[in-house]
């Protein structure tokens, strides 16, 4: 005695199939939040990190050509007058500490910067600085985020392989253009008549 005819099995069948193929790209979405979640609370303690630096060290480190911050690996160097100076390398996402180099003893700022989760594929965090002020950027997945920017995708900056569409900066830099533009403008206030 069968307790289902083949017809039926078949129908069950297609029923299950219909209902898994119609959750796949619901979970693939839920995934890709979840990853943007991820990458939104890591510049959260980027910016905080950050801040803390600056508030003890005076300023905020400066970016090397490729994004990432510049606070790893000191040398001490001799300018042309015979001066001493120290001259950071860039920190690895992933790998180094957000530190005092020159005082091991003070706590990390951020125990290790953190790293995009596509790093793998080619994503990336991008730092920008010009001491005074700091923009970091990621890619978020999902487009139809609330936080996605398209006016930070139009600036065309890349987070690693991708187009950066979020970030997060220091006080009230804006993030939709570079800092330079922002402080130009501020001068240009600081000079017009009321």
């Amino acid at each position: 005695m069968n307790l289902f005819t083949r017809e039926e099995f078949s129908v069950v069948g297609l029923i299950l199939l219909a209902v898994v193929g119609a959750s796949i790209p619901n979970f693939a979405t839920s995934i890709m939040r979840s990853r943007d979640s991820q990458r939104k609370n890591d510049l959260g303690n980027l910016k905080n990190g950050l801040a803390s630096f600056q508030s003890d060290i005076g300023s905020y480190p400066l970016p090397s050509s490729d994004g990432r911050i510049l606070a790893c690996d000191p040398i001490e160097r001799l300018s042309p007058k015979g001066e001493s100076y120290i001259e950071y390398g860039p920190c690895d996402w992933g790998k180094d500490a957000l530190a005092d180099e020159l005082n091991p003893s003070y706590p990390d700022y951020i125990e290790t910067l953190p790293q995009d989760l596509k790093a793998q594929e080619g994503a990336s965090y991008l730092y920008l600085s010009n001491g005074s002020r700091f923009q970091i950027y990621a890619h978020l997945e999902v487009e139809s985020d609330e936080e996605y920017s398209s006016q930070i995708v139009a600036r065309g900056l890349l987070c690693g392989n991708k187009i950066c569409n979020f970030g997060r900066s220091s006080g009230d830099t804006p993030l939709e253009k570079s800092i330079e533009e922002y402080e130009n403008e501020l001068l240009e206030e600081k000079r017009l008549p009321n």
